[in-house]
């Protein structure tokens, strides 16, 4: 347990669109995970801040938008959040009193466009960076924009050791939704030695789990996947559901699934289902070397002189730390 970094996973739903209530909501859980599972990291899920608009149409059809549709979108975009903002210095301040690494699923709002965001925020430093989606997901393109090559960092960072035996260095990254199954951008977050592989999501589906699996093997790195479970009450009381003729607060729109899971794909917590809750799981950085002494995609498992990774923005390289 030398070298071991305590994470957790949370899986919670955004509070019908409030932003306050919602950082709320993150600190409270944030000091739940520290103060009862001792979490020096904690990965919130996609949209957490902002919310996902699940079942929503925006009053758009092929050819026209409704006006009603024109509102619903002036409601999403004030509840999205700039960078920086007074909500990133909220995050920044109880990152800090509680000594949490976080990384928190964010709709950001940059001007009139909105991205579907993760942020990392450090306890000592504060907001260090961001990652925007860079292919939002079928009608998700309509209400978000797409991020680009300047936003895809590895963030270095030493967590205090446990046991008192000096700091565990450790590279995170993070890759959001369906991101996931976008092989090359995969690779590159390998190739830049990623060790905790962040994947918040609202992708609930058992297949999920086969993907985080899948990448953590790939990868030879830890994947801690953040999957919101959301109820129609965690929705204004408008909002769009599945059918409007049954409307049910407990009716369920996202149903969870948060995993964490080992370099050689053993699962160390979840898959949660069917509630809101954090899972804790020890993560002992040397797995990373134990799963690379067979398989490094982009080291020593790589064939470099038949194939050959590269980014048309040089830029990307400036924000790999």
């Amino acid at each position: 347990m030398a070298n071991t970094i305590r994470a957790s996973v949370v899986q919670a739903a955004t509070a019908a669109y409030s932003l306050s209530e919602t950082l709320d909501k993150l600190e409270r859980l944030t000091r739940l995970a520290k103060e009862r599972d001792g979490a020096q990291l904690a990965v919130f899920p996609e949209a957490f801040i902002g919310g996902y608009p699940k079942m929503s149409t925006f009053g758009m059809v092929v050819g026209d938008r409704h006006p009603d549709g024109r509102d619903e979108f002036v409601r999403y975009a004030k509840a999205a959040i700039e960078i920086p903002s007074p909500a990133i210095k909220r995050i920044e301040q109880i990152s800090k009193e509680t000594d949490v690494f976080l990384v928190v699923g964010v709709i950001e709002r940059d001007k009139g466009t909105l991205y579907c965001t993760v942020v990392f925020v450090d306890p000592e430093k504060g907001y260090l960076a961001k990652h925007r989606k860079l292919v939002p997901t079928a009608m998700e393109r309509t209400i978000w924009g797409q991020g680009d090559g300047t936003t895809l960092p590895v963030i270095s960072k030493t967590f205090e050791n446990p046991a008192g035996q000096g700091g565990v260095d450790a590279k995170l990254s993070a890759t959001i939704c369906w991101e996931n199954y976008m092989p090359l951008l995969r690779t590159w977050y390998y190739s830049q030695g990623t060790q905790i592989y962040c994947a918040p999501t609202v992708d609930a589906r058992p297949l999920w789990q086969s993907t985080m699996t899948h990448i953590a093997l790939e990868g030879r790195c830890f994947v801690l996947s953040a999957c919101q479970f959301a109820q129609e009450k965690d929705y204004p009381s408008d909002h769009a559901v599945a059918n409007s003729e049954a409307r049910d607060p407990n009716n369920v729109m996202i149903a969870g699934g948060s995993v964490i899971i080992s370099p050689l794909g053993k699962v160390l917590a979840g898959p949660l289902l069917g509630e809101e809750g954090i899972i804790t799981a020890d993560l002992d950085m040397d797995d990373w070397y134990r799963g690379k002494f067979d398989l490094d995609t982009t080291g020593h498992y790589a064939r470099n002189d038949v194939f050959r990774l590269s980014l048309v923005d040089p830029a990307v390289t400036s924000k790999a730390q």
